[in-house]
């Protein structure tokens, strides 16, 4: 399974080399999308000699996560792992997905950060009960962390989804398009790194746009080709 790593990434120059380095000393493949930084994170990420696709303003996470996906699966990639360029996630954990994906049929694989929650703050912890209760409950599957950024998710279901988002939604939009189709979604354990840096999300705006998308989703209809 020829698989690659796509890295959204916005003003992360202070992580992004590391993490550039050790997902390629692992052997993936790594394309980094670049959604209008203001800092170096671009030209840090393009002398690292990987490929790097660039959004001359900042469009939001889900914008440049399909910017990533659509490239790869012009490349002929078989699946595509998704993971945060802010080093939350750990590299040694790609192999976890791979795994997992070749020894089922499942169309997506989320990572789970909900069985080690200690150094994960509060409001984050509610944040993702409650919203992997309500897309869980969405999507007819049980999925314990749907807010997880580092996921796997197969060629063929990225080929037939039209995603309408273009911000943080965007991850719950991919579970809700993918279980529609008809595809397994299962969950990995995955370990999470904090830095201690400050989230992008705005717990207001954000919140509020997921709860439009999510009312939307109850009485719009499936999209999909």
């Amino acid at each position: 399974m020829r698989t690659c790593v796509i890295i959204p990434t916005y003003n992360e120059s202070k992580t992004i080399a590391g993490l550039i380095k050790q997902v390629l000393s692992l052997g993936f493949k790594v394309i980094v999308i670049d959604d209008g930084s203001s800092d170096s994170t671009a030209d840090i990420a393009q002398t690292s000699g990987v490929t790097v696709l660039r959004n001359l303003k900042n469009l939001g996470k889900g914008a440049a996560l399909v910017k990533g996906y659509n490239f790869a699966v012009a490349q002929g990639f078989d699946a595509v792992i998704s993971m945060d360029g802010d080093g939350q996630h750990e590299p040694n954990d790609l192999a976890v997905f791979v795994q997992k994906a070749e020894s089922s049929n499942c169309g997506v694989i989320v990572g789970n950060r909900m069985a080690a929650i200690r150094q994960m703050p509060v409001l984050r912890i509610l944040t993702n009960r409650f919203m992997s209760w309500l897309i869980s409950l969405i999507t007819g599957q049980y999925i314990p962390d749907t807010q997880c950024g580092f996921r796997l998710v197969r060629a063929d279901i990225l080929r037939k989804i039209i995603l309408s988002t273009t911000k943080y939604e965007t991850e719950s939009e991919i579970l809700i398009r993918a279980a529609r189709l008809g595809a397994r979604i299962e969950a990995v354990p995955v370990k999470t790194i904090y830095l201690g840096g400050k989230s992008q999300i705005n717990p207001f705006v954000d919140t509020l746009r997921f709860v439009r998308f999510i009312f939307s989703e109850f009485f719009g209809g499936c999209k999909h080709v």
